[in-house]
């Protein structure tokens, strides 16, 4: 059966943000648009057209660079602020030769249904890769409607993925990524809204409830943080207490959260260049990709601008990752869809100025 998304894609047929799919009329052929004035929105491309995929963490094991993104599917679950509209059940891993090369699917490698405890809503995943065994490491919710974060190995890095039948002990909120400096790996998680951060004081759940959005800092108040904590041997576990990770101002002040433009909000990463440590994030409901640098994986990080400026679609959620001397940004946006819930991962040639500080990506032609 042909492929609705592709087809769609190679004839251009992008209006008012939806894809449509009537086939052409044999004398309207001569007006088709041409594969130029498709991508004359879009500064990149999506790399997998057939399936809706966003929130894309890239690593490069065994030469290759694999993507390790979310699946988004058509739910009928209305939207709103707590994310209830993102009902993915299952994850896939691609791979690609080098960039510009074909994207390899390597299928479904883990499902909802096979992880004991987990209920629901499967967001962004990230991988790591320890003495030959590779893990993934993803947040859902539990039976409770609590996210929490799992993990789930392979000899592989395309999978399939064995899942844990519980949680990681100390886990909490979202959207984990993971840090590998030398022997050492570090687990990042959080975020706010429907990431249910905000639930948390002392890292002990006290107020909200699935659906609410309850328990966010006054304006003026110090921003919430993502949290990290060093992984154990068995990459499975925490071996100390999760720290916050200091997101400073200019004067070095903690971002307030009413700084909407500057303030985390979910999608944390962390990469190293040199001596120097950037942890960039989204904003969220602002929709930058920012980015903050420090002199130690535990922070303080001080605020230095954005990587990403706002692509198509409300959120946002990227990775970076170095390749062949040269480093890339993967993220998502609507291009395919038009539709928030149904995401499309791209990546593109991220910049570092000899100063340190990271030339902005524009996803939009301007």
């Amino acid at each position: 059966m042909k492929n609705p998304i592709k087809w769609c894609l190679s004839y251009g047929l992008l209006i008012t943000g939806a894809l449509a799919c009537s086939a052409p009329k044999q004398e309207e052929m001569a007006e088709k648009p041409t594969e130029d004035s498709i991508a004359a929105k879009y500064n990149h491309q999506p790399l997998v057209t057939d399936l809706f995929t966003a929130d894309p963490s890239a690593h490069v094991f065994e030469g290759k660079i694999y993507i390790y993104p979310s699946h988004d599917i058509k739910t009928d679950v209305p939207q709103d602020d707590m994310g209830s509209h993102f009902d993915m059940r299952d994850y896939h891993v691609y791979s690609i030769e080098k960039p510009g090369s074909p994207v390899t699917d390597h299928g479904v490698v883990l499902k909802l249904e096979d992880i004991p405890w987990a209920s629901r809503q499967l967001w962004a995943p990230d991988a790591a890769e320890k003495d030959g065994k590779y893990y993934l490491y993803f947040p859902a919710k539990d039976m409770e409607g609590i996210f929490k974060i799992g993990v789930a190995t392979s000899d592989k890095p395309s999978g399939p993925f064995t899942a844990e039948p519980e949680p990681i002990p100390g886990t909490f909120s979202m959207d984990p990524a993971v840090f590998q400096e030398g022997s050492d790996y570090f687990l990042i998680w959080g975020g706010i809204w429907g990431g249910q951060l905000q639930w948390y004081e002392d890292q002990k759940l006290v107020s909200g409830r699935d659906g609410q959005l309850t328990g966010l800092p006054e304006p003026e108040e110090p921003a919430l943080t993502p949290y990290m904590a060093k992984l154990g041997g068995d990459m499975k576990s925490l071996s100390e207490k999760p720290k916050e990770i200091q997101i400073l101002d200019e004067g070095g002040n903690p971002i307030k959260a009413g700084d909407n433009n500057r303030r985390f909000f979910e999608a944390a990463w962390m990469h190293k260049l040199g001596s120097t440590y950037y942890l960039s994030y989204s904003t969220g409901d602002t929709h930058y990709i920012a980015y903050a640098t420090g002199d130690n994986p535990y922070g303080p990080f001080t605020y230095r601008g954005n990587v990403l400026n706002p692509v198509e679609g409300w959120t946002n959620h990227h990775s970076i990752v170095q390749f062949e001397g040269k480093w890339y940004l993967f993220y998502h946006d609507t291009q395919l869809s038009g539709d928030t819930p149904l995401r499309n991962i791209k990546m593109a040639e991220l910049t570092h100025k000899p100063d340190g500080t990271i030339q902005t990506v524009d996803a939009m032609k301007k």
